[in-house]
């Protein structure tokens, strides 16, 4: 696909909305909806890359409370014609038909491969990929099976709801810190899954969220290229692909425009 003259693709991942209040989740809400509005007059397409919600899960008659600015402003963008596509995370990979059909979004569960302007990209938001991690990885089965999506769906939303938020905002406490250390090339597994699928195909660019850690790393001797958005809670980060380059930017709260990130984290 070629993208049209001075339009942009748009990457975000990791907003986690619910928490660590609902106070303080409300002005993260309302800034990347401000950043929604700057970007609107260019892009393309938008993917958000996973884990927007900090917990979501969908009953038949019943979504989570909350984050209506959001929403509402994407349904305002797909209305416009702005392809808007949500990949589900480890924390919010019940998301199922609502927002598709109220926003019009295209819905993810698995990485995709797309092409603009001869450039490849593999995107996705990078649970359970890579060496290691078999705990995850096993829970991560377990909530992915339909029937005990079906036996949580029973539970009444006042406690399923909050009984889920509880255990989500305890993963989250744990392992935040963690998922924000910088292990080393040679240890981040993200960097090792992108090298074993460079031996079978080229691709220019893989972007991932999941991490937490704006990284921009160089993987091989072609120039092919590993970026983690980051998050929007400590870096306020974002990728963006011009038709030429892709490029990460942060927007900090309270500044008036975003910038190029250009801090380096190894």
């Amino acid at each position: 696909m070629q993208l049209e003259e001075g339009k942009k693709i748009y990457f975000a991942s990791d907003l986690h909305l619910g928490v660590p209040s609902h106070e303080a989740s409300l002005v993260r809400e309302k800034h990347f909806v401000r950043w929604l509005d700057l970007i609107k007059q260019d892009a393309a397409e938008i993917f958000l890359v996973g884990d927007v919600f900090d917990f979501w899960f969908e009953y038949k008659k019943a979504v989570p409370r909350g984050f209506v600015r959001l929403l509402g402003k994407l349904a305002e963008l797909s209305d416009a014609g702005i392809p808007i596509h949500l990949f589900t995370g480890n924390h919010d990979m019940w998301i199922f038909d609502y927002l598709p059909q109220e926003i019009g979004l295209t819905l993810y569960r698995e990485p995709i491969e797309r092409k603009w302007n001869n450039k490849s990209f593999y995107i996705g938001h990078g649970d359970g990929l890579g060496p290691g991690d078999h705990g995850y990885k096993l829970i991560k089965k377990v909530f992915e099976n339909p029937f005990l999506q079906w036996c949580f769906a029973r539970l009444h939303p006042n406690f399923g709801i909050g009984l889920a938020d509880y255990f989500s905002r305890s993963s989250r406490a744990k392992t935040g810190e963690k998922d924000a250390i910088f292990l080393g090339e040679d240890q981040e597994w993200l960097v090792i899954y992108c090298r074993e699928l460079l031996e079978k195909a080229h691709r220019d660019y893989f972007v991932f969220g999941h991490r937490h850690l704006p990284l921009n790393i160089t993987l091989n001797s072609a120039g092919s290229k590993y970026i983690n958005l980051g998050d929007w809670i400590s870096y306020y980060t974002y990728a963006a692909f011009d038709g030429q380059e892709l490029q990460l930017f942060n927007f900090p709260l309270q500044a008036e425009s975003p910038s190029l990130w250009t801090e380096s984290k190894f």
